[in-house]
C-alpha cells in the first residue's frame, strides 16, 4: 500500500512542531530537551532511550526527523501553554493533527475535534479531517 500523502506531510511537519516547542519554551535548549523527554515518559507518550541534548533538539527542529515521541510530546506541551500557540503552516498543522489523534483515543471525528482546545478548533479543522481520514484508511477491518 503506498504511503498516504497526509502521513508524509505530517512527518515533514514534525520537525516544525518540535521547533515550535524549542521556540516557545522558556528555558535553555538542554532544559527543554530534558522537559520533553521526561514529559514523554511521565505522560506515556513514548519511552526515549536517552534524554536528548539541546543540540539534538535543534537538529530535530531542522533537517533531522525527530522521533515520534518528541513530536507527540511537543504537541502535548504546546496545547497546554497559556500563550495558546497555533501551527505556523500547513505542514506543522498536519503534524499537530496527526499527533493529536495519536495522543488520545477518540471514537469519531466529532469527539476528536471537540476535544481540541477551543482556539485550535478552526485552525486545525482541515488538517484534523485529513488526519482522521488517514487514520480510518489504515484500518484493516
Amino acid at each position: 500500500m503506498p504511503e498516504s500523502l497526509f502521513y508524509a506531510k505530517a512527518m515533514r511537519g514534525a520537525s516544525r512542531l518540535v521547533g515550535h516547542w524549542l521556540l516557545l519554551g522558556q528555558a535553555a535548549p538542554d532544559r527543554l530537551a530534558m522537559i520533553l523527554a521526561d514529559t514523554a515518559r511521565l505522560a506515556k507518550l513514548g519511552e526515549p532511550e536517552d534524554t536528548p541534548s539541546g543540540a539534538t533538539l535543534g537538529e530535530w527542529s531542522g533537517d533531522r526527523q525527530p522521533p515520534l515521541w518528541a513530536a507527540r510530546t511537543a504537541l502535548f506541551l504546546l496545547v497546554q501553554m497559556p500563550a495558546r500557540p497555533i501551527p505556523r503552516d500547513d505542514l506543522e498543522a498536519a503534524a499537530w493533527a496527526y499527533c493529536w489523534l495519536r495522543n488520545r483515543r477518540f471514537d469519531d471525528f466529532t469527539q476528536a475535534h471537540q476535544a481540541l482546545p477551543e482556539h485550535l478548533r478552526e485552525t486545525l479543522q482541515a488538517a484534523l479531517e485529513q488526519a482522521w481520514a488517514d487514520r480510518q484508511s489504515q484500518r484493516l477491518i
